[in-house]
């Protein structure tokens, strides 16, 4: 993509509003465009984020056997009224009125509706187990909706729904998501710990959190600082290995990992001292398992093995992907903008020319543009007539990975430079054998 052609609103200065440094870059960078309080709309860089992590949330879920659905953002308040939850949510729910004066929610979470999916057309333990998901707009009346994406009022958001026969299968299936969500976190190049959390409204008996620790995480927690050591790494996972399954949860669950809201003193205070940490922590990710919260109350039942009908036993996942690119960020950045790891970046590298109008240094740059994009590549290309500060400056800052410098002089020496985002280091390459040298540095 020619910049000159691309739609990225740069800021100059940073936005009085926002308090927190991913919500002044995602601004100042172009990625969103506030609507009203808590509401945003996503501009082409910030979408093309949102778009790889949830692609790669897609993909996770899939990898363990979960079925992709579509269920509306507009929900029938009798369902809710049939599940006893319509005032639990109080002023957060949005309600409207149609024409036809029925009451309808804008749903802040789905387990009513795909309980009545499930109702509808599945009877027998033969069909089980199911596990269906999806990624939908949500929205939630926060009354100070702050921090740009991170607590906004309407927010994209995966959530899934797991139905089996029994509560071994169903923790089964709880366990499953805790491994989907940390190599989901893992991809993103996020360390999320998993913690010990409240059900809310939910409800349930089981249920974790996953915080990415943050100076402004609005959670604080409390933890064994063994548990930052673990990863599954490239580990392969056999998620029908229902034993399998369960012990690596085990691993990640067993130091202490815990909420404000959880936390146990007398427990956190046997840790050896120096492995008691505290911090400050994002949520991005929540699961549950309650049992038979809601089929019970909407009728969900099951045919089993001995004729007897007994409801479904379930559970709900949820990963806040809107919320993730900002947690990125905040993992992420430094004075200068944003660095964006290789798994979401909205673009693999960029092309600065360093003098627009040299018709040598044009025709490389052109060159290499279309070289990588042949080799696969997303490449931005700065032909904008600007000085050149100002070109490396709205690079740093919205953090593309690899910055591509091409100017008069390195290029009469058969040369361009190859600058690194995340450590700011150059190194010059030859380019007397075309866009080879860059194709093996970007793969690298």
């Amino acid at each position: 993509m020619y910049l000159t052609k691309y739609f990225l609103p740069i800021l100059k200065e940073n936005p009085s509003e926002a308090q927190i440094i991913s919500h002044r870059l995602m601004l100042r960078s172009g990625m969103i465009k506030q609507s009203s309080a808590g509401i945003y709309s996503w501009l082409p860089l910030g979408l093309k984020v949102l778009k790889k992590i949830e692609q790669i949330v897609v993909e996770e879920q899939i990898a363990a056997g979960h079925i992709p659905i579509l269920m509306p953002t507009i929900q029938p308040s009798e369902l809710w009224k049939e599940s006893g939850r319509l005032d639990d949510y109080g002023k957060e729910m949005l309600r409207v009125e149609d024409r036809h004066g029925r009451l309808m929610l804008y749903g802040p979470t789905n387990e009513e509706l795909v309980t009545d999916i499930f109702r509808t057309h599945i009877s027998s333990y033969k069909d089980l187990p199911k596990t269906l998901f999806h990624i939908q707009w949500k929205f939630r009346d926060e009354v100070r909706p702050r921090f740009g994406v991170m607590r906004g009022r309407e927010f994209f958001m995966k959530d899934g729904y797991s139905f089996d026969m029994d509560k071994d299968s169903a923790i089964h299936a709880y366990n499953r998501h805790m491994i989907t969500y940390l190599r989901t976190y893992e991809r993103l190049g996020l360390k999320a710990l998993p913690m010990k959390a409240d059900t809310g409204p939910i409800g349930g008996d089981y249920s974790h959190e996953f915080l990415v620790l943050a100076e402004t995480g609005e959670s604080q927690v409390f933890y064994d600082k063994s548990v930052t050591d673990l990863s599954l790494g490239n580990r392969h996972i056999d998620y029908s290995d229902q034993q399998d399954v369960a012990d690596i949860v085990k691993k990640f669950t067993q130091p202490y990992a815990r909420t404000d809201e959880t936390h146990d003193e007398n427990l956190f205070n046997k840790i050896p001292i120096e492995r008691r940490l505290s911090a400050r922590g994002i949520e991005v990710g929540q699961i549950f398992y309650f049992g038979t919260k809601y089929s019970n109350s909407m009728g969900a039942d099951i045919v089993m093995p001995n004729g007897d009908r007994t409801p479904v036993e379930m559970g709900s996942h949820g990963i806040g992907v809107s919320r993730l690119v900002g947690a990125l960020i905040e993992a992420n950045h430094d004075e200068l903008g944003i660095i964006w790891p290789a798994s979401v970046t909205p673009f693999d590298a960029v092309i600065i020319n360093l003098k627009q109008g040299d018709e040598q240094v044009e025709r490389a740059c052109s060159q290499l543009y279309e070289d990588l994009i042949l080799s696969g590549f997303d490449i931005l290309y700065d032909d904008r007539h600007e000085r050149v500060g100002v070109k490396f400056a709205t690079m740093d800052l919205i953090g593309i990975p690899w910055q591509i410098i091409v100017g008069p002089r390195d290029l009469a020496e058969g040369f361009l430079e190859l600058k690194f985002r995340a450590d700011g280091i150059r190194r010059r390459i030859p380019l007397g054998e075309g866009s080879d040298h860059l194709v093996k540095a970007l793969r690298a």
